[in-house]
């Protein structure tokens, strides 16, 4: 009970919107600020000086409590507009795998006059990662966000704040951008040998081509892998054109779900296969992936390595998008 009131009262006081579309702006009901340990021990010495000034009669101590009052509220005027108006955008995170840290974007864009400094951006308390924005520019931020299982990650609520331009105060406001990351299974390490490749029908991604003789040249095609492009030739005609190699005809080398032991888990599973997909792809094979609810065609390059990880890293999953 008390903790759904604590987070009722948290929701209303700091108006947590959940994850937002589009460009996020610090107006001024969004800015929060409170005096740090450091600004509660000036007011204290502020508050002692005047009165021992009216005590004693002190003039001098009159006049410099209340310049030194003056210059506190101008550094809290100063910190708070250190932050508003700042204007928030989702920058793109790349795929990471599972054990890893995804580092989410923030474009943080200023259109005032006027610099700001020392913005500290953190997604988890701990560590921050601190940016000036000049006037009139867009400066990124990253923030990571552990990565601890498969599927898609939202990187929940940031919190971006300043103690510029004294540290007597702190400001700050929440962000919670509507973007995600994805992230594939752990690779298995060490992980099984990968399966040899076996005769096909003459229909896939390898049939009637091998790894061993060189036999003749191509028109590049989607999917062919970079360390088999003809470079000389292409110097000489500026044509894309790709070697084909004989000696494996109608090899197909296709990662199957099937192939791995029986007491193996499903996350396991996934993590062999993972392993399977970034060999295969090191090597320049053509691969086809078979998973219990899909099955991947024979193919290579990088697309078709990224198409494969994203079906391991969403198999099982509700939904297959963010």
């Amino acid at each position: 009970m008390y903790q759904t009131l604590k987070n009722s009262a948290s929701k209303w006081l700091f108006q947590w919107r959940g994850p937002e579309r589009g460009i996020i702006v610090l107006v001024q009901r969004r800015v929060f600020i409170l005096p740090t340990r450091q600004g509660m021990l000036f007011a204290a010495v502020i508050l002692l000086m005047l009165t021992g000034s009216v005590n004693y009669d002190l003039s001098l101590g009159f006049i410099l409590s209340f310049l030194l009052g003056a210059a506190g509220i101008q550094s809290m005027l100063h910190t708070f507009r250190n932050l508003a108006q700042l204007r928030i955008t989702a920058g793109r995170v790349q795929p990471v795998f599972a054990g890893e840290s995804a580092r989410f974007q923030l474009n943080i864009q200023n259109n005032t006059r006027a610099d700001r400094y020392s913005i500290g951006v953190t997604g988890n308390k701990v560590s921050a990662d601190y940016i000036d924005v000049p006037a009139d520019s867009t400066v990124i931020a990253q923030v990571p966000v552990p990565a601890v299982q498969r599927g898609w990650l939202r990187p929940g609520r940031m919190t971006l704040f300043t103690r510029f331009p004294v540290g007597l105060f702190r400001a700050w406001s929440y962000a919670e951008p509507d973007v995600s990351c994805l992230v594939y299974p752990a690779p298995a390490n060490p992980g099984l040998a990968l399966p040899a490749p076996v005769a096909g029908n003459g229909e896939g991604g390898m049939a009637g081509q091998g790894q061993d003789e060189f036999s003749g040249l191509r028109s590049c095609r989607p999917g062919d892998s970079p360390r088999h492009i003809a470079w000389k030739a292409v110097a000489r005609n500026d044509t894309l054109l790709t070697k084909q190699f004989a000696g494996r005809a109608d090899a197909e080398l296709w990662l199957s779900w099937d192939a791995l032991p029986p007491q193996m888990t499903v996350e396991q599973r996934l993590s062999h296969l993972t392993r399977w997909v970034l060999e295969a792809d090191t090597r320049g094979m053509a691969y086809g992936l078979r998973l219990p609810d899909a099955t991947l065609p024979l193919a290579g390059g990088p697309s078709h390595r990224a198409e494969c990880l994203r079906a391991l890293a969403l198999h099982g999953t509700a939904t297959d998008h963010a």
